[in-house]
């Protein structure tokens, strides 16, 4: 004769119910494509990409902070560049030496009488620029006018000087100012780095053969 499920005791609903519970989480936790499995992937493969994403953030923080100490050493770099371009130009940038030469002369109380060009001597790693000057003026102030040379920010060497007295002023090719009692030259060289832009050979051009 069969059992009806609710002729048995109360308790062995109790242990079948339980049981059927149990089934079911065990088939959630182990079946393959069962929702729980499904959602436990999910959840392994957005941590990873967090964790990824978090590695990648730190990373370019890192790098952040090296770009901003780089570019405060290239901007100090650049200021440096700027600083030895005014000692020692590209260019030959020569009417800004005989500003600069003229300047010292004139708050020197020197005139300057003569300025001659000399041949480029090419060195290493740039090019010495020099001058025959010819001036004149007090002791003193020719003493000054050396020194106010010395300050300049473009780099110019003084050397080869030979000064005598002026001896008898009427016989000056040029007006004397007053005070003035020494005459002479020195060789003033500045320097560049650039070499000056050859021009370009052209290829002669060919004669037309005979026939």
């Amino acid at each position: 004769m069969a059992i009806s499920f609710r002729e048995f005791p109360w308790y062995i609903h109790v242990l079948i119910y339980v049981a059927l519970a149990v089934v079911l989480v065990l088939a959630g936790e182990f079946l393959p494509f069962s929702p729980v499995q499904q959602t436990r992937a999910n959840l392994d493969r957005l941590n990873q990409e967090h964790q990824k994403l978090t590695q990648e953030v730190t990373a370019l923080r890192v790098y952040e902070r090296r770009y901003s100490e780089f570019k405060l050493e290239m901007e100090a770099l650049q200021k440096q560049l700027d600083t030895l371009k005014t000692i020692v130009p590209e260019d030959k940038e020569l009417d800004e030496f005989i500003r600069l030469l003229q300047g010292a002369a004139s708050a020197s109380n020197v005139q300057v009488r003569r300025l001659t060009a000399m041949p480029l001597s090419p060195r290493d790693y740039h090019f010495e620029m020099p001058f025959e000057v010819q001036v004149d003026g007090p002791y003193y102030s020719i003493l000054e006018f050396f020194t106010r040379l010395s300050r300049l920010s473009r780099i110019i060497n003084v050397g080869d000087v030979t000064f005598s007295g002026l001896g008898d002023v009427k016989s000056a090719k040029y007006p004397v100012r007053p005070g003035t009692t020494v005459t002479g030259t020195f060789i003033a060289t500045t320097f560049f780095t650039k070499a000056a832009e050859e021009p370009v050979s052209k290829a002669p051009a060919r004669q037309p053969s005979k026939r």
